[in-house]
């Protein structure tokens, strides 16, 4: 099978699970391929975990989850030096945490205080961790999904700009259609039945790591024009001077995307081309995945708060008034 054969499959396996949360999985599927971390928020019971781990289970890969709450501590995150002794001596080794994964599920990150969430910077960014002096090295595939839920505000700590910034994609999960909740039911119900009476089939090989890889390796290969480049650019700068473009722009935005929101636009935008088949970036895959991108980096003012004004909102706005290359 091909690389993209495989990946196709994955998303297909996913879907199997996860019912009318097609853009969800697409945008976890994304996230794999560009090398970024994610940050998932959907109300409770969106199936926000439960996407995750679909696609860990059914792919190559260690799965770790991490629920964030309020006495976590930062050791508890990326791991300590712990004492031994033994028949050749006392010596202090260091104990991997749960970061220490291939898949890592940030469950509830903003339950978490400030300490413990500064914990995940260096992981995410540098894809290391340093511990009393020594770096340890995270594994070559390696990704942080976290979930936070956006209408609990007690006992929550707002995640600080400087990290939000390092995920890669700010996904909402929202209600699925009536349609699908009658399959969700079905499903879950199918699933208890089958486990229940002991029945449950066995499930196929998992997808290896090396499709991501090869699939990493293809998506490096897509052609991008200048023409694209200077429109994810023009996107970007838009955000920062919304007063050329309108002033309704002017007054809704407060801070515009940062240099790592092209960065992120180039790769997403890549990566959509390369699972939709094929081998050029068009403005087609830079406005499908442009939202999830800005969502998180684009900061609103009072102004548009008070006027009921939402980051997509804003984003519709910048990507009707930039012109197409």
């Amino acid at each position: 099978m091909t690389a993209l054969e495989q990946i196709s499959a994955l998303q297909d396996r996913m879907a199997q699970s996860i019912i009318g949360q097609k853009d969800v999985i697409e945008r976890l599927v994304i996230g794999l391929l560009a090398n970024g971390n994610l940050l998932i928020e959907g109300l409770p019971g969106l199936a926000k975990t439960r996407a995750v781990k679909a696609m860990a289970t059914n792919l190559e890969a260690d799965f770790s989850r991490i629920q964030f709450t309020p006495d976590l501590l930062p050791s508890d995150v990326t791991g300590t030096e712990v004492y031994h002794q033994g028949p050749e001596g006392s010596q202090f080794r260091f104990e991997q945490g749960p970061i220490f994964a291939n898949i890592v599920l940030a469950d509830e990150i903003n339950r978490a205080p400030a300490k413990v969430q500064a914990a995940l910077l260096e992981a995410m960014e540098e894809r290391q961790v340093t511990v009393s002096g020594t770096t340890h090295k995270m594994p070559p595939l390696f990704i942080v999904m976290a979930t936070q839920n956006p209408i609990e505000q007690e006992g929550t700590y707002p995640l600080p700009e400087a990290q939000t910034d390092r995920f890669l994609m700010h996904v909402q999960v929202l209600y699925p259609p009536v349609e699908d909740e009658v399959e969700v039911i079905r499903l879950v119900r199918g699933e208890e039945q089958a486990s229940a009476s002991g029945g449950e089939s066995t499930p196929p090989d998992a997808i290896p790591q090396q499709a991501v890889f090869d699939a990493r390796a293809e998506i490096g290969r897509i052609h991008v024009s200048e023409a694209m480049d200077r429109y994810m650019a023009d996107l970007v700068q838009a955000s920062r001077t919304p007063a050329a473009l309108s002033e309704d722009l002017a007054r809704w935005i407060e801070i515009g995307a940062s240099p790592r929101g092209s960065l992120a636009l180039d790769k997403c935008a890549r990566a959509h081309a390369w699972l939709k088949q094929r081998d050029y970036v068009d403005p087609a895959d830079v406005r499908a995945i442009v939202h999830d991108v800005f969502r998180h980096r684009i900061a609103l003012s009072f102004e548009a708060q008070g006027e009921g004004k939402t980051t997509d909102a804003v984003v519709d706005e910048i990507v009707s008034l930039v012109a197409l290359p």
